[in-house]
């Protein structure tokens, strides 16, 4: 079979070495179609962004651009507006045929911390490429909230293909006619499957929250603990229609409430540049069972990390801004999300990051 390998897969993984762990594995950091990625020991301070490249290593690139370097054991913090590079505890030796791609946790996308995977040759963030052996990097940089990190914490996820095996548009409706894919609006399928903004909610006229410009710092480690008026505008509006600034950051909501069923995992990616000067979802991963009755949910509604570019954009309720790409698991996960493991996010609606108090 090809697909996206499973939590048991994983699993099998890291006992026979293909996934190197510099530390013991973390409770939960295995989930059902992808494996938590945890921070080493120190930040290095780089003076930009940037891609080791084909034949260099990241560790060559760093003697560019290094500008100071942040111990994480007892916790440091990351400024808004600065670049990190972080040695991650997890290395690779992937079997040829396995490729790997990451993306942020929710909870990360959430605070607008920028947080991509690089690899010694790269060439593109969040990809690796079949049968790559060596280190794994986080680059990090915080968007909207300086924030207080620490060795471990878990800030983005890789999930492992075996192949490809994503579907295609007649694939995707027949698989929505029988397990419903989406609810609260029709199912647009195209290149994926369609979600669109909800600015009309049924109850009330609180439409999403915009990040305030300039707050304290955000110790990741705390959950449930900061007040949202601290951080956060919210948003009204009774109109349908909310008018973005440049560079702003914005937590939105789906109108649809979305199902991955046990057999599937999937991606949100951009729908399409022409559509607006915005861009939705930083963190993009869907594990088996999200949303779906067998895991205890009843449809979650995806939740939008939006970022206006270069001129205000009005976005009117049920404009599409998004799709989800469908991939076959390559074997049936023996956990589901939201069914026996710790989920912050199933049956979600409009929702901060779990940092803040609800």
């Amino acid at each position: 079979m090809t697909g996206v390998l499973a939590s048991q897969q994983i699993e099998t993984m890291i006992a026979e070495g293909a996934i190197r762990l510099s530390q013991p594995m973390a409770e939960g950091q295995i989930q059902p179609a992808s494996l938590d990625l945890r921070l080493g020991t120190e930040a290095i301070r780089v003076r930009a962004s940037f891609l080791a490249g084909g034949g260099r290593s990241v560790a060559e690139r760093l003697s560019e651009f290094e500008m100071h370097r942040v111990d994480l054991t007892a916790g440091a913090v990351l400024e808004k507006g600065c670049v990190y590079v972080v040695p991650l505890l997890e290395e690779l030796s992937l079997p040829e045929g396995v490729n790997a791609v990451a993306n942020a946790k929710s909870s990360t996308g959430r605070l607008d911390l920028l947080t991509r995977t690089i690899t010694d040759g790269g060439t593109e963030f969040d990809r690796v490429s079949a049968g790559y052996a060596g280190p794994l990097y986080a680059e990090i940089c915080p968007r909207s909230f300086s924030v207080l990190a620490r060795t471990g914490m878990r800030l983005n996820q890789i999930r492992f293909r075996n192949g490809q095996s994503v579907l295609d548009d007649a694939e995707l409706t027949a698989l929505h006619a029988s397990d419903t894919l989406v609810t609260g609006g029709p199912a647009v399928i195209r290149e994926g499957l369609g979600f669109s903004v909800d600015l009309r909610p049924q109850e009330g006229t609180l439409v999403g929250w915009r990040a305030k410009p300039h707050t304290g710092v955000i110790d990741l480690d705390l959950l449930g603990h900061y007040d949202p008026a601290e951080f956060w505008d919210p948003l009204h509006s009774d109109r349908g229609q909310l008018i973005l600034d440049p560079d702003a950051f914005y937590i939105l909501v789906s109108r649809e409430a979305v199902h991955i069923p046990p057999a599937y995992a999937a991606e949100m990616a951009p729908y399409l540049a022409m559509v607006g000067e915005f861009r939705v979802h930083y963190a993009g991963f869907f594990d088996p069972g999200f949303g779906h009755a067998g895991a205890g949910g009843t449809g979650s509604r995806g939740v939008l990390e939006v970022r206006c570019h270069e001129a205000p954009f009005v976005l009117e309720h049920g404009q599409v801004v998004g799709r989800l790409v469908y991939e076959r698991m390559d074997e049936l996960p023996e956990q589901l999300y939201g069914a026996g493991i710790a989920s912050n996010y199933q049956g979600q609606g409009l929702k901060l990051s779990k940092h803040f108090r609800t």
